[in-house]
């Protein structure tokens, strides 16, 4: 029997239109488990009843014509109790309703099942026999595990839009929402845009040429016009996103230098090859190589290579590469978004990005959020067609997109989105103010650094320092590991521009979503392996060599402050220290001899993994202050990769357990007499800024577009009342009603605009 299970999905899977497969399931159905009929149900919320079809056994003119209520008969009694219903007789059952143009008179014994996707009823299948008898289990299991298999096939095929039936079973062009992960925030709407289709190297025939010289030449003047494009796009951009951002082109670069590709490539083409043939053999081969590396970092270098190879092959076939007129307001849309298609087009008119690939830590995703641009990435099996052409609705806080948005919806989001503008406008203004609560509670508000060193010196005046820095930015733009020298430069510019604010700098923080390109390894499960302090640790040259040349980059100043990331025992903090040590009598001693003066920078470490709260009275003796990393400790404390899109909507920082050890945690360091930050996007949230305070962190730190914003909500409050506040929501049993009592009473401070969740 499995074995016929697993012949019917792969059918279905290869059957491109749906309802094709679903007859198909239903026919396959009635021949393996030897019944009478089987039929399919698919759910229409928007009209409240499930329609049929697919049959094998009803009558083929009620398919797409025969509807079932929510609350009707036995099909609607299995969408309610969402689980199986096995009767000997359907029609002696109270729920059992006639529908006369079925025909389904001569059928008795009933067996249905619920077809479920991520907690949603998509529908039912269901098979008859005219014998008055029960299915037995074996046949309930069958076709319970069929459709699980289904429920996926069908989900995507609704966010395709494939399931739209009028009443007449023709298809129709009604709103649909897709989900995929946040990768930048924002709102935005406009025309979907797909990049046309041009000629392409994978489609290119392979020849032979004996013109070596010739074709060498060729290939040669197409690598200096590309070079030529891409100095335009980064021109294109320039002003628009910070410079070492923009130092993503560099990548394309070398690339293309004669060291890289283009030695393999002219040696193929002294093998007898044509120009495009030896770049698409060569870059196919690394593609090739790229794409099954575990490595997220480098398969995203397969991505980089087909971008560039084809952009050298529109010259080699001579095509113009000029982006094409399109809408005044685009949402892009692509299989992958590359950092030089972003730049094709005018920046005014781009509003959003969707990338069907990639997620919150790629290219794209870094770029998004540094321009200011909404984005969605990881949007799995929907086709680019879908999105081309149609109005769009982009959500990049929860990452949501509506397509072809009714009347309603759209007016909606316009007025969301002009809200959104006046609302950043009266934000600004609250940049150069003093924290202060209306109660007189004065907090300090530092910042996330690290991303963009442009962007940084941007906020670092207006904040009360940095509360994060995270020093694996540097380290995952390189092709090897930074010297003790470069690293001296880095942090000596961030120490030395504002010498009387405090900056925490984290120790290198890899692994996770946050692999390093150099250092590949293959782990099932890196969110839970072999990332920050656990690699630095058991590498110590590279650790030291980092601690040195923080400690070099702080002689003179009394400004740094060193953290250990990922913590989870108090062997690991003694170990780091003893090293923090060694490395600071070699660089003093260095000092002493130049005269020099070098401080002892404070030590202290992250809490995220759940464990070390429980050890917070022996680590406050080994340490001198404490931070959270409010992202991961909600991650581990919920057991949920939030760069996962399918469970993605689980990961809140408002849930009960997360709001109660954030208290826990203020409520134990208050009595050790250390100092705490909290980080993350928590810090940066509207919501979580008041709920923050109320539990008694005084301490913020937040990336630097939000720090206006921070001040804006902290200048609005009164910490007296928020303490209130807590005090109700701790007595909350879950995300959602905390949510709603954090909105209203958001609307009731004069805050209304922020009450979205995660803004």
């Amino acid at each position: 029997m499995l074995t016929k299970l697993k012949e019917i999905v792969q059918e279905i899977s290869q059957i491109p239109v749906l309802e094709e497969a679903l007859t198909c399931v239903a026919q396959r159905l009635v021949e393996v488990m030897q019944i009478d009929c089987c039929s399919v149900y698919l759910a229409d919320y928007q009209e409240q009843h499930f329609r049929l079809v697919a049959t094998e056994g009803l009558s083929a003119d009620a398919v797409g014509r025969v509807a079932i209520g929510f609350s009707e008969g036995l099909i609607g009694l299995i969408g309610q109790r969402e689980e199986p219903i096995n009767v000997a007789d359907a029609q002696a059952h109270p729920r059992f309703k006639h529908y006369p143009e079925v025909k389904e008179e001569s059928y008795h014994a009933f067996l249905g099942t619920p077809i479920i996707h991520q907690r949603r009823v998509l529908g039912v299948i269901s098979v008859q026999q005219k014998q008055r008898r029960k299915f037995s289990e074996q046949d309930e299991a069958l076709l319970v595990t069929l459709a699980v298999q289904m429920a996926l096939e069908i989900a995507n095929a609704e966010a395709r839009g494939a399931l739209q039936l009028s009443e007449s079973g023709v298809k129709t062009h009604k709103q649909r929402s897709i989900w995929g992960i946040p990768g930048s925030p924002g709102l935005a709407i406009g025309e979907g845009v797909v990049p046309s289709a041009r000629a392409h190297l994978r489609d290119y025939v392979l020849r032979k040429s004996k013109k070596t010289k010739r074709e060498v030449k060729e290939y040669r003047a197409a690598v200096v016009a590309t070079k030529q494009d891409i100095a335009e796009l980064n021109e294109r951009i320039e002003g628009s996103v910070p410079e070492d951002v923009a130092t993503i082109f560099q990548m394309y670069d070398l690339l293309l230098d004669a060291n890289s590709l283009g030695h393999e490539v002219e040696d193929k083409i002294k093998e007898g090859w044509d120009a495009a043939s030896a770049l698409k053999i060569v870059s196919e081969d690394y593609q090739h190589r790229f794409s099954r590396m575990s490595d997220p970092y480098m398969r995203e270098r397969a991505i980089d290579v087909a971008d560039l190879s084809n952009r050298v092959f529109l010259h080699l076939v001579a095509e113009k590469t000029d982006f094409e007129q399109v809408a005044d307001e685009v949402i892009l849309v692509a299989d992958v978004v590359s950092a030089a298609m972003l730049a094709e087009y005018p920046a005014g008119s781009l509003k959003g990005i969707v990338s069907l690939k990639g997620a919150t830590n790629s290219h794209t995703a870094i770029l998004a959020r540094a321009m200011g641009i909404p984005a969605v990435m990881g949007i799995s099996d929907v086709p680019l067609s879908l999105f081309g052409g149609r109005q769009l609705v982009l959500d990049g806080y929860v990452g949501e997109i509506k397509v072809n948005p009714d009347e309603g919806t759209l007016e909606h989001y316009k007025l969301l989105v002009e809200e959104e503008q006046e609302l950043e406008q009266t934000i600004a203004g609250y940049a150069d103010i003093e924290a202060t609560t209306q109660d007189g509670c004065s907090i300090e508000l530092l910042i996330n650094a690290g991303l963009s060193a442009e962007l940084d010196a941007n906020y670092l005046a207006s904040g009360d320092g940095v509360g994060l820095y995270r020093t694996e930015i540097p380290f995952m733009q390189r092709e090897r590991f930074p010297s003790e020298q470069e690293q001296v430069e880095l942090y000596r510019q961030m120490l030395t521009a504002y010498p009387d604010k405090t900056v925490t700098m984290r120790t290198l923080d890899v692994g996770g979503d946050k692999p390093l390109p150099y250092l590949n390894y293959t782990e099932d499960n890196p969110f839970l392996g072999w990332r920050g302090i656990r690699v630095t640790l058991d590498h110590p040259e590279i650790f030291i060599v980092q601690v040195r040349a923080m400690l070099r980059a702080s002689i003179g100043y009394s400004n740094l402050q060193i953290m250990l990331p990922m913590i989870t025992s108090l062997s690991e903090v003694r170990e780091a220290k003893r090293l923090i040590s060694q490395a600071y009598y070699e660089v003093n001693e260095d000092a002493v001899k130049k005269n020099q003066v070098l401080n002892r920078p404070k030590v202290g470490v992250m809490l995220e993994v759940p464990a070390i709260i429980y050890q917070l009275h022996e680590v406050a003796k080994l340490v001198d202050f404490f931070s959270i990393g409010s992202n991961d400790l909600t991650q581990y404390l919920l057991a949920v990769d939030r760069n996962n899109a399918r469970v993605s909507n689980i990961y809140n920082s408002y849930h009960p357990s997360v709001l109660r050890v954030l208290v826990q945690i203020a409520e134990t360091v208050s009595g050790l007499d250390k100092p705490i930050t909290l980080c993350g996007e928590m810090a940066s949230d509207a919501g979580g800024i008041v709920l923050l305070l109320a539990m008694g962190y005084r301490k913020l730190s937040v990336n630097g577009q939000n720090l206006a914003k921070a001040k804006w909500v902290v200048s609005h409050m009164k910490l007296a009342r928020a303490e209130q506040l807590l005090a109700d929501i701790l007595q909350k049993s879950d995300p959602e009603e905390v949510q709603e009592l954090l909105n209203l009473e958001l609307e009731n401070m004069g805050l209304g605009g922020l009450v979205r969740a995660g803004k």
